[in-house]
């Protein structure tokens, strides 16, 4: 089944932005919580607060940390996964030296 991933209830704070940023990094509730100087319950309150954000629900077939990644990186860009440093796979030169992706040209 094909799922809606964009916000449809409104914008995420500041601090949801970044709690998402880094769990699109990889990283754990734990590491997040280091981070960002929270506890661990802070950080899952606000990641399911998230999740509420852009309607995903708890199932059994769910993982709601990869869809709510997908979700942010779709509504908020790709900013996270350039932090990691990994080249786009459509990735070529312009003439100007500048990375550009190429994903819709092939």
């Amino acid at each position: 089944m094909a799922r809606d991933i964009t916000i449809t209830t409104r914008e995420l704070t500041p601090f949801e932005q970044l709690v998402l940023g880094l769990l699109c990094e990889g990283k754990s509730n734990a590491a997040i919580a280091r981070e960002t100087s929270h506890t661990e319950k802070v950080v899952e309150n606000t990641i399911s607060r998230s999740a509420k954000a852009f309607n995903i629900s708890s199932d059994g077939d769910t993982n709601i940390r990869v869809l709510l990644a997908l979700a942010f990186r779709t509504h908020y860009g790709d900013v996270a996964f350039d932090r990691l440093g990994i080249p786009c796979v459509h990735s070529s030169v312009g003439p100007d030296g500048q990375h550009l992706c190429n994903k819709d040209f092939h």
